[in-house]
Formats: C-alpha cells, sequence, structure tokens
C-alpha cells in the first residue's frame, strides 16, 4: 500500500507541473504532439497507465516547448492573408459592378410650375414617405391656406420655403427604380436664385424640365425674362445632355387633359430646345403628368384619364434613358461643393472621374494640400469604395474645413486638376444688358462647376462664324448680342478647371451679370497653368 501512495503522489505532482498530464521518459516529440491533440478521455486513461520515471521536469520542459511554439509557417499565413484580402476585394468590386446604375436628376423650370410636388410624389410613390407623414403635411399646408402644396413639402423642407411656396436651396432626396438609383435635385425656379440652381443642374446628369400646362403659366415661364427659357440655355451649358420635358397640371379645369394643348406647348418648346442645342429627336422626351395626382408617374395612366395618350410612364422614362458611361480608372477629380465638421473634415460633392477608396491619398487643389481619405458616404451608407457619377460625402484628414472653399477640387496626386488664372474659352452670346457691346475690359461673374468667381475679359481673339462655326480672319474689337467670340479671360484668384475636351464637366461654364446669364461657354486653352502638386 505504501508503495501505491507513493507512485500516486509523484504521479499527482508531475500532473500539476505538466497541466494534468503525465508523460512518461520514453515518449519522443512526435508522441508529446500527439498527447496535445488527443481527447480528454484518452488523456485520462493514460495517466492511469503511465508509470512515472525520475526525470520528469525534462519532460515537462520539452511538453511547455510543444505548447507554446507549435508547429507555423509564416510565408503560408502571409500567402494566406493576402489571398483573403484579394477575394474580399473582388467581391466588393463584384458587389460595386452589381450595383444599380446612378443617376443625379435635377428639376427645373419656371417658379410655380410644380416641380417641387413632383419630387414630393415621387418620393411618395417610391415608398420614401409613409401615408402619415403625407397626412401631416396636408393638415400644415391647409392651416396655410395652401391646400395644393402639401406635396412640395416634402422636398421644400424651411419654413421660408413653405411659407413663400418657393424653393430657395437645392432640395436633395434618393429613390430607386427597377434598374436604378436616382438622386433628385430640386432646383430654385425663381429668377433671385438661379447661382443656386446652376450649383445643383452642374451635378446633374439628366434635367426634368417640368412646364405648367395650366392657361397663362406656360407663357410667363416662357416668354422673355420667364425661368423656362433661362434654365435651359443653363443645363445645356452645365452638362445636362438628356432632357424630359414634362407638362404638368394637366388636371387642371382649364386643361383637363386637352391633346391641344399638349401639342401647342410641345411645339412652341421644340424650336427653342433646337436653338439651346438639344438633338429633340434622340435627347428629348416629351410626356403629360399630373405631378399633384400622381397621374403617368409611377405607372402609364387608363384610357379614362388621358385617351389620346398611350405613351410611357414617367418612371420607365427615366428607367431607360442612356447616358454616356464614365471612366472609373480616369484621374480622380471630385469638385467640392460643401464642406463641414463631423468628427474630421467632411466635403461633400460628386465624382466626375475616376474613383476613390478609403485610405487612399489625396490632393485638395488649388491650395494643394494632401489629405487622407478616412471615410466615404454615399447617400446615407458608409461604403469602403465609390466610382464616378456619384453623389459623396468624404471625410479627409489633414486639412482644417475653414481651408476649403467650395469650387476647390479633391485630386488625384499622380494626375492633379490645373489650376490658372487665365484661360482661353469659345462665349455664345445670348443676351447682353441694356443691348451692352461685349468687349475687353467687360465684367461678369463666372460659374464652372462649383466654382463662383468674378472674372474679366482682356482681350477677343477672334469672331466665330454661326454658319461655318470657323474664326473669321478680321480683328474684332467687340461683339453684340447673339454673336459667337474666342476670347481670354483671367479670374482674380486661382481656380481650378479642366480644357473642355479633356473633361467636359470642368470645361464648360456661365457668365452672369446683375442676376442674368449673358454668355455660355467652353474652355478650349489653359494659360497660366500653377505648377502641379
Amino acid at each position: 500500500m505504501d508503495l501505491e501512495a507513493e507512485i500516486r503522489a509523484l504521479q499527482l505532482d508531475s500532473a500539476d507541473e505538466n497541466n494534468g498530464v503525465v508523460i512518461p521518459e520514453d515518449h519522443n516529440s512526435d508522441e508529446v504532439e500527439n498527447l496535445d491533440k488527443a481527447p480528454e478521455e484518452d488523456l485520462k486513461d493514460e495517466v492511469q497507465e503511465s508509470v512515472p520515471v525520475p526525470d520528469e521536469q525534462q519532460a515537462s520542459e520539452d511538453h511547455d516547448e510543444v505548447m507554446l511554439h507549435p508547429v507555423h509557417n509564416p510565408a503560408k499565413a502571409k500567402e494566406k492573408a493576402a489571398q483573403d484580402k484579394a477575394a474580399k476585394e473582388e467581391a466588393e468590386d463584384e458587389a460595386e459592378a452589381n450595383k444599380k446604375r446612378h443617376l443625379n436628376v435635377v428639376f427645373i423650370g419656371h417658379v410655380d410650375a410644380g416641380k417641387s410636388t413632383i419630387g414630393g410624389q415621387i418620393l411618395y410613390l417610391s415608398g420614401q414617405v409613409d401615408e402619415r407623414q403625407i397626412q401631416k403635411y396636408e393638415k400644415e399646408a391647409k392651416d396655410k391656406s395652401r391646400e395644393s402644396w402639401y406635396m412640395a413639402y416634402i422636398m421644400d423642407t424651411n419654413e421660408e420655403e413653405r411659407l413663400k411656396g418657393k424653393t430657395v436651396e437645392v432640395g436633395r432626396a434618393h429613390f430607386e427604380t427597377q434598374s436604378t438609383r436616382f438622386t433628385i435635385l430640386d432646383a430654385p425656379g425663381h429668377k433671385s436664385y438661379v447661382p443656386n440652381m446652376i450649383s445643383g443642374a452642374s451635378q446633374a446628369d439628366i434635367g426634368v424640365l417640368v412646364i405648367s400646362a395650366r392657361k397663362g403659366e406656360f407663357e410667363t415661364g416662357y416668354e422673355r425674362g420667364g425661368q423656362t427659357r433661362e434654365h435651359v440655355q443653363l443645363a445645356k451649358t452645365l452638362g445636362v445632355s438628356k432632357l424630359i420635358v414634362v407638362v404638368n397640371k394637366m388636371d387642371d379645369p382649364t386643361v383637363n387633359w386637352s391633346k391641344e394643348r399638349y401639342d401647342e406647348i410641345e411645339q412652341k418648346m421644340v424650336p427653342f430646345l433646337k436653338a439651346s442645342g438639344y438633338n429633340t429627336k434622340k435627347d428629348v422626351v416629351f410626356l403629360p403628368i399630373s405631378g399633384l395626382m400622381g397621374k403617368n408617374m409611377d405607372q402609364r395612366m387608363g384610357q379614362n384619364v388621358c385617351p389620346w395618350w398611350s405613351g410611357p410612364s414617367f418612371f420607365e422614362v427615366l428607367d431607360s434613358i442612356e447616358i454616356p458611361p464614365r471612366d472609373p480608372n480616369g484621374p480622380f477629380r471630385m469638385p467640392i461643393i460643401d464642406k463641414f465638421k463631423d468628427m474630421g473634415t467632411v466635403v461633400m460633392g460628386k465624382v466626375e472621374s475616376g474613383s476613390i477608396r478609403e485610405g487612399d491619398s489625396l490632393v485638395v487643389m488649388p491650395n494643394k494640400e494632401h489629405v487622407k481619405v478616412v471615410a466615404i458616404y454615399c447617400d446615407e451608407d458608409k461604403v469602403k469604395r465609390a466610382g464616378p457619377g456619384e453623389n459623396l460625402r468624404v471625410r479627409i484628414t489633414g486639412i482644417e474645413d475653414e481651408d476649403i472653399l467650395a469650387g476647390f477640387v479633391l485630386s488625384s496626386i499622380v494626375n492633379p486638376v490645373p489650376v490658372v488664372t487665365e484661360f482661353v474659352a469659345q462665349l455664345q452670346i445670348l443676351e447682353l444688358l441694356d443691348n451692352a457691346i461685349f468687349t475687353a475690359g467687360y465684367k461678369a461673374i463666372l460659374h464652372i462647376h462649383a466654382v463662383v468667381e468674378e472674372c474679366e475679359i482682356i482681350e477677343l481673339k477672334s469672331q466665330i462664324d454661326l454658319k461655318t462655326r470657323k474664326p473669321m480672319k478680321k480683328k474684332v474689337l467687340f461683339v453684340k448680342n447673339g454673336a459667337a467670340v474666342v476670347c481670354r479671360i483671367q479670374v482674380t484668384n486661382s481656380i481650378c478647371i479642366e480644357k473642355f475636351s479633356d473633361f467636359p464637366q470642368l470645361g464648360r461654364f456661365t457668365l452672369r451679370t446683375e442676376g442674368k446669364t449673358i454668355a455660355v461657354g467652353k474652355v478650349t486653352e489653359l494659360l497660366s497653368a500653377a505648377s502641379s502638386a
């Protein structure tokens, strides 16, 4: 019995040293490893069967060595990590590729044509706003004796807009159809807010020109001084290549879905759209709707509503519009339209070229500040990467928000956006104030992407023959309304622009003075380019 007690005591001591496992002397390291992997029951059996040996200490150390240093191949582990990362990136790329295409739609047209109401109706029909909210807006509008404005309240969120029934800021909202994600940009129609409308249209891919069919309202918007004309010209200049002309308020008692009224509006608009540079057969679609009642919006109308219309609904037209593809591999360009502080500096804008990823190093031009991308938000979602055409909020480090102005460009470091104070442009004079003449020394406000800057005409280089579209030989000192001219323009501060032939979005502009658009143009040559970052 004494011998048995001694053996048991030795076993227990050895087990304590080796985490409960007794290791006999004649076990080699392979067996130790196997022991390590053995199920718990087997280990218990082995403890019982093992015969202790004097050199338990050595066996214990060998076992600890095995436990502390399992067999490990760093090269293999590194390779696996790289494969996992590549697979993850591939999955992200695939998700990006399978994502619905994204389009920015700007609603333009004369004040009171019904732009905000249509925007509100779209959000309601696509399930972005619920019935309870609509009832709340209906009551609010009724209390203000403005029953028909309730749909507009979805887009016009501030009190000033609701009181006056006028959109001031560019409203933003998102909705989806079968194949496309849309961002709605609800631009102001009132002439006082045209600069805001320009900032909305400069981000848009397609335009929805809203025209009121109500008796007298179409005429007011279309006549000289009406915003319908100016908005169309601006939209074309700002790169809105496709236009959907919606003839709204067709349900109005003065119209009552009249085909004659619809045809009259179309016949008056087509020549004007052609003169503004639109191909009315390829790039323009006309359709009748009622924004307030939601007719011909998400679904086609029945014959009982409008017997003469058998065409598509508004959502169908939006879905089927083709726009030119953008280059996801081009140099990165994102004109900044706004900035704010939120756990760092956040900039907002639309990606015009290239792609952006979390962790990218970029440069803010023209002040050449190197920044790092910390986070990217598309709509309300945080994303790892984004391609061209997306409206983003990008959190960056390396710059303070007070050092950024609207019109600065977040740009690739290798191929930064050019910075100039002088450039050559081809201008189309639309309407000079009080029949003034356009000559060297003429001053105006330049609007180019998100840049708003004072400028001066330094030199008229040549006049363009409107028939041949070629420069005339004779020296030109001044031009009048309707003329086309090549001229040299100087701005007070450095601005980021591109030649129109390289980047249309950063190379087209408008000139305005005293609240009127006097000319539209495109950049043909960059002078005094500042050295790159």
